[in-house]
């Protein structure tokens, strides 16, 4: 059973929502050690100091910020502590907003509110209000020692926490480089990329997706851990060619044929969501 790793309340108006907060998503990496090639033993890294060369003991270690080369200053644990933002163990709304003025960019990580104890019908009553005039509510929540900017939105019949970074944490769009420039597009070009996505357009069914190189590497585990031999053909490179625009689009067309159909499951979950 998931264990929640903060508790307290959603704050708006004078409503208190006791409510907890829940981990939502498991990273399913594959994680790997480094080992000796030779003797199969684990590699482990070692605090050591640039200058003396010699390894630093954890309570000697302190955080240094970096202002110039090689020239830090060392900021003290209890400096840091004065200036932590307040645990208030609350999430203070300050706006509700429509979900689509929020790009994705500013969504961090993912949390579940749960109703703690004596929470279950404000919970329910904030769940369903904001259900029904689909909204999202903004605030801000300290978790940890650090202070976040926060979305809650309606998830199927949870409540979701995002954590968000700051408009000054979102890199430019004009400090790319190599963007193009205005194109001028021909009708026939910008008809047939329509065509194009409106035949691979369906609703999004997330069990449609799979990590296959997780999968491949998983099973390149266990061979290996029995003891297979395995024979690893390399890829041949693939030169990219230049290919006509019009002509491609054309193919890329024809390939995809009819529009696709809609995930019958999907849409009367889609429904029923909306009608809870």
């Amino acid at each position: 059973m998931a264990r929640a790793i903060w508790s307290g309340a959603i704050n708006f108006g004078l409503v208190s929502v006791p409510v907890k907060l829940f981990t939502a998503v498991k990273k399913k990496d594959i994680s790997f050690h480094q080992v000796d090639e030779k003797t199969g033993a684990r590699i482990r890294n070692k605090r050591v100091s640039e200058k003396t060369g010699r390894e630093v003991p954890y309570e000697q270690i302190a955080k240094g910020y970096e202002v110039g080369a090689d020239e830090y200053v060392v900021i003290e644990p209890k400096e840091l502590e004065k200036l932590d933002p307040e645990a208030t163990h609350t999430v203070d709304i300050e706006d509700f907003v429509d979900l689509e003025q929020i790009d994705p960019i500013y969504y961090e990580h993912t949390y579940f509110l749960a109703p703690a104890t004596g929470g279950d019908k404000a919970y329910a009553l904030l769940l369903k209000a904001m259900k029904d005039s689909d909204k999202v509510a903004i605030g801000r929540v300290v978790i940890r020692t650090k202070q976040y900017l926060a979305a809650i939105r309606p998830y199927d019949r949870a409540l979701a926490l995002e954590t968000m970074y700051f408009p000054d944490e979102i890199i430019p769009v004009e400090d790319l480089p190599g963007l193009p420039k205005q194109q001028r597009l021909a009708d026939r070009e910008l008809k047939m990329a329509k065509q194009l996505i409106g035949s691979m357009a369906t609703d999004f069914d997330p069990d449609r997706y799979h990590d296959e190189y997780r999968k491949r590497v998983q099973d390149l585990i266990k061979k290996k851990a029995k003891g297979q031999t395995l024979t690893i053909h390399e890829r041949a490179k693939e030169t990219p060619k230049v290919v006509d625009l019009i002509e491609a689009l054309k193919a890329s067309v024809e390939k995809s044929g009819s529009p696709k159909k809609r995930p019958a499951k999907r849409r009367s979950q889609a429904r029923s969501r909306k009608s809870a």
